[in-house]
Order: structure tokens, then sequence, then C-alpha cells
């Protein structure tokens, strides 16, 4: 594919997330919140890390609360793999494993290379004690400019098991993020998708050690915008590469 045809490509699909976007915040609500991490598309030869996350949803007088774990690795100059242990607080506050998920996250160009970045998302997750599953696929998005960025995902998620109904369905994630300083820059981010529609402020930042080493850290707190969107969450991430 020359250049030319890989720039009418990258057009036509930011075009096509837009209008994703706009059709999910006007018709897609399904049973669930969509606040996660936001993903940029790039993979790092050689890269290991570890990863924590902390999700709390507080609405009225729930507060649900779900954590992640994981390890991933480069398993190529641009595929990541990572595997993820998911426990939730239940109704009785007490905490344990829920599910199981294992990622790909593959890397279409190199940074810079074209007008916008672009990678690919694919994700496989199981219940631990019900027989359900959920397949995601995504497309990832990342255009600089100057110290601001713009970063879009845009998934399809078909899900299946004894306890729920077989669906598809489709979420849209956006973040707009200001390079203030390496260790701290601060970010607007846009979720739509499964009964929810928020927006709020987001923070983040990475300290280089030696090596390819960093640790990176996300905080985040996004508010329901209609009626149907009830409540806020507080997203936190830690990242460790090393």
């Amino acid at each position: 594919m020359n250049t030319s045809s890989f720039l009418r490509l990258n057009f036509f699909l930011i075009m096509a997330s837009f209008s994703l976007f706009i059709s999910l915040c006007s018709t897609v609500y399904a049973d669930g919140v969509v606040v996660d991490k936001v993903y940029h598309p790039y993979v790092l030869p050689n890269e290991r890390e570890v990863e924590w996350r902390l999700f709390s949803h507080k609405e009225s007088e729930n507060n649900k609360l779900a954590q992640r774990i994981a390890y991933g690795q480069s398993v190529t100059e641009n595929l990541m793999l990572e595997l993820y242990l998911v426990g939730e607080r239940d109704v009785n506050n007490d905490f344990s494993l829920t599910s199981y998920e294992l990622e790909a996250r593959w890397m279409l160009t190199e940074q810079g290379e074209y007008w916008a970045d672009w990678g690919l998302l694919f994700e496989i997750e199981k219940e631990k004690q019900k027989q359900n599953w959920e397949v995601t696929s995504g497309v990832l998005v990342e255009k600089e400019f100057g110290r601001t960025s713009l970063t879009l995902n845009a998934f399809i998620i078909y899900e299946w098991g004894n306890t729920i109904v077989s669906e598809f369905e489709t979420e849209f994630r956006l973040k707009y993020r200001y390079r203030y300083l390496e260790q701290f820059q601060p970010a607007i981010e846009l979720y739509s998708g499964e009964n929810y529609l928020g927006i709020g402020p987001a923070f983040m930042g990475l300290q280089r050690f030696s090596n390819q080493k960093q640790l990176k850290w996300e905080l985040g707190f996004i508010t329901g915008v209609d009626s149907r969107s009830k409540g806020h969450v507080l997203r936190v991430a830690i990242e460790y590469e090393f």
C-alpha cells in the first residue's frame, strides 16, 4: 500500500470512528458501565509489564468495586500479549476472583510514520464460576497535535453464555491529553456504550528509569451526563514496564 492510499484509509477510519461515536451517544444503551483504560496503539520491542487497575462506580447507595492485575510481554516487535486476573466485590462486600482475560495489542504503524498512529486490540474473557464468555475486537488510533494528543478506541463486543443473553455491543472511548510534563499530563476522557455516556477529567504521567524501565500512572473521575448514566466512576491504573 502506497502512502496516499494509506492516508485515504486513515481518513476513512477516522471518519468511521467519529460516526460510530455519534451513533453510540444517541442510540447505544445496554447493561453496564464502560469506563476503563483508553488504549494507546504502541508496542515496544522486548517490552514486559505488570499492571494494576481499580474501578469504583458510586451510584446512590451502591458502590461497585473491581480490580485487575496483569502481566504482559511483547512476543514480536509489534505484538503484545497480556493476561489479566479480575476480582470484584459482591453484594455481601466479599472480594473474590471473578474472571480471566487474555488480551492482544497489535501495533500496525510506527509512531509518526503516517498522519495518525494505528493499532488493533483483541480480547477474550471467561467468567470463573459461570460459563459466560466475551470477545472484544477494536481499533486504536492516536494523533498528536503539538503538545496535545487525541486517542480514540472503538470496540465491537460479542458476549454469550449460560446466564446472559447472546448479543453484540459497541463501545467508544476518547482521550484528549495535554503533555505538560512527562510526569504530569492532564486530559479529558469520554466513554460511550452499554447504557452509559460519561465524561470527566483524568491525569497521568510516567517516570523513566535506566534502560527501558518506566512507571506509568493514571487517575480519572468520570461523571454520567444523561438520565441513564447515573453515578460517578473513579478509575486508577499503575503500570511498571521493564
